[in-house]
């Protein structure tokens, strides 16, 4: 939505609230996010769907991303693993100026 709107160039009042809310929410840059699902379905061996959710969501703390692993099917993630996870999103992460 961000990508769509930030261009358009006479905006009607709703097309400006949106990108607003957009700009507040987003978490990582748009065109980053699809490199960061291929890096966590290559290095992590992530299914896709898991990874789009994870993605879009930027969990803050391993007890947020464990959510993410809850009930998977044969799929034993480590605290270990869950770190090197966390350490990737933040690297994506935008900088939110207060």
């Amino acid at each position: 939505v961000y990508s769509m709107l930030r261009d358009v160039k006479n905006p009607s009042s709703l097309q400006v609230r949106v990108l607003e809310y957009a700009r507040k929410m987003t978490k990582v840059d748009p065109l980053k996010a699809s490199e960061l699902i291929d890096k966590l379905i290559e290095e992590f061996n992530i299914e896709r769907d898991r990874a789009v959710q994870i993605v879009n969501v930027m969990p803050e703390s391993i007890e947020e991303l464990r959510v993410f692993f809850t009930g998977s099917k044969g799929k034993l993630v480590t605290t270990s693993q869950l770190k090197k996870i966390l350490e990737l999103l933040n690297k994506y992460r935008l900088q939110k100026s207060i």
